[in-house]
């Protein structure tokens, strides 16, 4: 559900709804979807549990393991947020703990003719934690 911060959502929502509680949507043109879900389902390929202990279990995740490289997957804001100096902040929490199919998480602002402008990536992680 969303908080008072705008754009901010937990992912504790009931399944598909994600997407339209969150403010998020995936992108058409990638290769393969952003999913829900919780550690039950993505067992030994995932954490244990979404970064807030003892309170939300769900977060987005995409599986990697069957995609070839350079393929993509991405999610997009649906709400426009007003340009700014120095006083926009994105925050967020992953896990991308080492394996041989993991990629690059990476982080675009759309600027107003529509050019994606690189801000943030990081490729594996070492450790097994967000």
């Amino acid at each position: 559900y969303y908080t008072s911060i705008s754009g901010s959502c937990n992912f504790e929502t009931q399944d598909q709804e994600w997407t339209n509680v969150c403010g998020l949507t995936q992108d058409l043109s990638d290769d393969f979807d952003w999913n829900f879900s919780n550690s039950a389902v993505t067992g030994q390929t995932g954490p244990d549990n979404d970064h807030t202990p003892g309170k939300g279990q769900h977060f987005l995740y995409v599986n990697s393991s069957a995609q070839k490289e350079g393929n993509r997957a991405r999610i997009i804001t649906t709400k426009l947020f007003p340009a700014s100096f120095g006083i926009c902040r994105v925050r967020f929490w992953f896990w991308m703990f080492a394996s041989r199919q993991t990629g690059v998480l990476k982080v675009y602002t759309a600027e107003e003719h529509g050019m994606d402008i690189l801000m943030w990536s990081s490729s594996r992680n070492e450790e097994n934690k967000w």
